[in-house]
């Protein structure tokens, strides 16, 4: 797999201003699936009840572990990431398996954010107190926004050569945030 182009519009032939209607028309669609999240949360504030535990002791436990798998996915996509963008050190150009092994950790990976997802919105609803829970509740939102954007610019054919990579860092450093937040306090608390 060759390096991807990350210059600007003004060098790929063909990218003209369409890709700016289109990429408004996927951050409407990121805006709508956060909104949407979050008006649920809050209209259904959850009463705490674990809805699966799966083989762990407690759904924070097996939410924990769920979001610490997707973040160590999260990692793969980086590096994979950087071998295509040739940005990783070394790294000329990224084998064909490079490309497969970043789309298969990132479907992964959101796979593994959809019960935690789930058990949040259905269980605990939308918080804004304490501090930590309230950003972690928006960060939660709008990682899912954020990834519904990045999706959906995968298709913008002449999308710039910044934008997968500003797009993918964004639902990367949401997810991070989401999981700090959350899952790394829990761990720090001894609650593991």
């Amino acid at each position: 797999m060759a390096s991807v182009d990350a210059s600007g519009p003004a060098s790929r032939p063909g990218a003209g201003a369409g890709w700016r209607w289109a990429l408004a028309a996927a951050v409407l669609g990121g805006v709508a699936v956060s909104g949407a999240l979050a008006a649920y949360a809050d209209a259904h504030p959850g009463d705490g009840t674990e809805l699966f535990t799966l083989w762990f002791g407690s759904m924070v436990a097996a939410k924990s572990w769920l979001a610490t798998g997707a973040v160590v996915l999260l990692a793969v996509q980086l590096l994979t990431a950087l071998a295509m963008y040739g940005r990783l050190p070394g790294v000329r150009s990224a084998p064909p398996w490079v490309g497969w092994t970043h789309r298969w950790s990132g479907v992964t990976a959101f796979g593994l954010t959809l019960p935690v997802a789930f058990a949040c919105v259905w269980s605990l609803g939308l918080e804004d107190e304490p501090a930590r829970v309230a950003v972690h509740s928006v960060a939660g939102c709008l990682f899912f926004g954020a990834f519904t954007v990045k999706m959906l610019a995968l298709r913008v054919r002449s999308l710039p050569g910044w934008g997968l990579p500003l797009l993918g860092g964004t639902v990367l450093t949401l997810l991070a945030l989401t999981w700090t937040t959350s899952a790394l306090w829990w761990f720090a608390r001894g609650a593991a």
